[in-house]
């Protein structure tokens, strides 16, 4: 355990040791919102705002829907927080910052590169700043710039994944961090969440269940075929953002292409994603190729975020008493 607990802060806030992962495209204020008030942390990348001006508006929705249910409960939520894109490609990356100093997070997640250029700023507004990783030379990195915890990106989680195995990985991390670990994929279930503790974590991302959520921005056609999906349907390939990427292989076949017969890495770029002509309904990733992770195989329905955290919770109590 590190010295200084600094989940401490929010830990008696939390139902489960969860967050709702951030998804591109999918996690918006219903889900966020929803989340918190069943006490797991709630995120969500601030891309999936239009505009720094949405990402003011949903802020403020989201806590002012959390105060409203605080008032009425008694209870108070689990944090809200920002997952910023730290890529020199986000041109947004300095107008968001504004926005969440503004709105003073308890705790920002970055990904796509080192978090140095945002620690000072966000550790002066009080956040806690996890750092994602997919490569022990990458926590070694992000812990040396200073980040507070790290999200452990292993192998099998949704959307641009990592590689590693996630027994392998945390405890590799935890011979030279003490500090906070979130684990990322593969996590399904209750008893999943208590072996990722049992393992070496302080907490772990949910993401491909929240995807199958009444309260997810996923088109419904993405939801059903999560349900219809296991584990042996998600396909690993390079050639949708040149990284490997965990997608569903029944989304690439329905967007007219073979799964076995891709193009060369990096090939279906964004914005002008596959080749087909001038049409301009060409499928896109993320909006008509879908991503989930090995976790596929535990969504059997489509259920409200309260539904499927409080079976969660259930399931995660159960695997407590069995340690």
């Amino acid at each position: 355990m590190p010295s200084i607990d600094l989940l401490s802060r929010f830990r008696d806030r939390l139902s489960l040791p969860l967050i709702a992962a951030p998804m591109f495209l999918v996690s918006g204020v219903e889900l966020v919102a929803a989340a918190c008030r069943n006490g797991v942390i709630g995120s969500f990348p601030t891309v999936n705002c239009r505009s720094p001006e949405q990402l003011d508006q949903w802020l403020t929705d989201i806590g002012n829907r959390l105060k409203a249910h605080a008032d009425a409960s008694g209870k108070q939520p689990a944090p809200v927080c920002a997952n910023l894109i730290v890529h020199r490609s986000n041109a947004r990356l300095e107008r968001d910052i504004e926005v969440l100093l503004r709105h003073r997070p308890e705790m920002v997640i970055t990904s796509v590169g080192s978090p140095a250029p945002v620690l000072n700023a966000l550790h002066d507004a009080g956040a806690l700043v996890f750092a994602d990783v997919a490569s022990i030379r990458h926590a070694e990195r992000a812990v040396a710039a200073g980040a507070d915890g790290l999200v452990l990106l292993t192998a099998g989680a949704g959307g641009q994944t990592g590689w590693l195995n996630p027994f392998v990985f945390v405890r590799a991390v935890r011979a030279f961090f003490d500090g906070p670990l979130v684990l990322a994929g593969g996590i399904s279930d209750g008893y999943a969440l208590r072996a990722a503790e049992a393992l070496g974590c302080d907490l772990a991302y949910m993401g491909t269940k929240f995807i199958a959520t009444r309260e997810s921005m996923a088109d419904a056609r993405y939801k059903a075929m999560l349900v219809a999906s296991s584990a042996d349907d998600i396909f690993l390939t390079t050639a949708f953002t040149g990284l490997q990427t965990n997608m569903l292989r029944p989304s690439i076949a329905a967007a007219g292409l073979d799964p076995d017969n891709l193009p060369q890495r990096g090939a279906i770029d964004i914005g002008k994603d596959i080749d087909v002509g001038a049409r301009e309904d060409r499928p896109k990733r993320w909006k008509d190729v879908w991503s989930a992770g090995h976790s596929v195989s535990g969504v059997a329905e489509v259920l409200s975020v309260d539904e499927m955290i409080a079976r969660t919770a259930a399931e995660y109590r159960e695997a407590s008493t069995r340690v």
